[in-house]
């Protein structure tokens, strides 16, 4: 599996992993590394269902996100190397403890080692859906090889201002990256179907994390998705930012999102007339959505 010059990300950074050197994702070499295998009950109801999804974290991120909540491995410090060939026994493995569907976290700069291994399951019989849990930061071009490959798209959309995504992802291009990266998800998987048990079995859910003094940002994202989209995707709003030590040079970001702010914003969303939707209840930052990165599984 040749890395060499790697364009897989929008960030396009050349990098020749295969020989060793780190891409923008911080990850090198030809193998893939992750960090946990497991049921996950924490997604969106027709995503885990009753039984969980079947779950698998990747070490490296193109996006780097300052208040990232799985700062432990978008970096890359964490993580176990495994082969596309152990990754494909994976995904039978999950099947066999009852996953909903395979879902692949920050999967974007192992695309090429995860077609294979997708395929190679297939033929050993994986049936479940395939879920591709994303940062929305994605090159077309790749997404393009992902089609057969990706039933549901499971993506975020960050920002729509420019000045945000510059100071908290150094990724001024966000916007309209993203926009091209969700059209090309829908013509891929077009309106949501779901199976007797309302499951998703394909379409695009897009989420977006409301951050603290940010309701301007997250209004302008759900009016930009439902006016462009309406119901044929899910938005899912969430309100579970929780403040991490890292984002002490971001003083803004320190605290929670109020109930003010959270309510204000699912508010705006109903006057648009967004129907197909999900939002979070209760006091969700308090809750572990940040699960143990101890190798389970892989």
């Amino acid at each position: 599996m040749k890395m060499e010059g790697c364009r897989l990300c929008p960030r396009q950074c050349g990098a020749k992993r295969e020989e060793g050197q780190t891409g923008a994702c911080g990850v090198s070499g030809p193998d893939i590394l992750a960090a946990r295998a497991a049921l996950h009950k924490w997604e969106e109801p027709c995503i885990s269902g009753k039984t969980g999804s079947g779950t698998v974290f990747f070490s490296g991120c193109p996006l780097r996100c300052v208040y990232c909540q799985n700062y432990r491995i978008s970096g890359a410090e964490a993580g176990k190397r495994i082969s596309r060939e152990r990754l494909a026994r994976i995904f039978l493995e999950l099947q066999e403890k009852g996953a909903a569907n395979i879902n692949l976290v920050t999967p974007t700069h192992y695309t090429p080692q995860i077609i294979l291994a997708v395929k190679e399951a297939r033929g050993l019989g994986l049936s479940v859906p395939i879920v591709y849990n994303c940062g929305g930061y994605e090159k077309v071009e790749t997404l393009r090889t992902l089609e057969g490959i990706v039933d549901v798209y499971l993506t975020d959309f960050k920002y729509m201002e420019e000045a945000a995504a510059a100071r908290y992802s150094h990724a001024p291009d966000y916007p309209q990256t993203a926009k091209a990266a969700l059209t090309e998800m829908v013509r891929q998987r077009g309106r949501a179907c779901f199976d007797s048990e309302g499951m998703m079995t394909r379409g695009v859910i897009v989420r977006h994390l409301l951050l603290p003094g940010h309701l301007k940002n997250a209004k302008a994202v759900v009016k930009y998705v439902y006016e462009t989209y309406g119901d044929q995707v899910y938005l899912s709003l969430m309100n579970q930012y929780t403040p991490l030590p890292q984002v002490k040079d971001w003083p803004e970001l320190d605290r929670r999102v109020t109930k003010r702010e959270y309510d204000r914003l699912v508010d705006y969303a109903v006057s648009l007339g967004v129907e197909n939707g999900f939002i979070q209840e209760g006091d969700t930052a308090k809750e572990s959505f940040i699960p143990e990165f101890d190798y389970e599984g892989i």
